[in-house]
């Protein structure tokens, strides 16, 4: 599992026109990739990263600030582009399974009692943000 976090100033997913989730105080962005291999180990591990890593201001976590997370799932994380022009997405999982795990990252961060908003599995999304830093940390699990 890859997770890419971004510390933002505000973020916001919109489908269609419409606002799924957004905040306007420092918090972190989340996209998440799932490959073949990937169990709730993986799960258990990108979830204690978001909530735990110490890259909000003065060294605190989301945790810490109880800091608003949005999770956005984004297959484009396991692109190959070593051959060709066309990146191949052998290495992203199906659907059915990518979904059901970000999914369980999303719980597993609202069980530590974090606010986490979404974007929409599979949607034509539309995320903006506010790098803050910018700080863009890469977690594999």
């Amino acid at each position: 599992m890859r997770a890419v976090l971004q510390r933002a100033q505000r973020a916001s997913v919109h489908v269609n026109g419409e606002l799924i989730s957004s905040f306007d105080s420092q918090g972190i962005l989340a996209f998440v990739g799932v490959t073949h291999e990937d169990t709730q180990n993986d799960v258990d591990t990108v979830v204690r990263k978001i909530a735990e890593l110490r890259i909000l201001d003065n060294e605190k976590s989301v945790t810490d600030l109880s800091a608003p997370v949005i999770v956005v799932s984004q297959f484009t994380l396991y692109a190959d582009v070593k051959k060709g022009r066309r990146p191949s997405w052998n290495n992203a999982a199906k659907p059915e399974v990518a979904e059901s795990l970000v999914h369980a990252v999303v719980e597993g961060l609202r069980a530590r009692g974090l606010d986490v908003g979404t974007g929409v599995f599979g949607a034509d999304m539309k995320v903006e943000l506010v790098n803050d830093g910018p700080v863009t940390i890469i977690v594999d699990s």
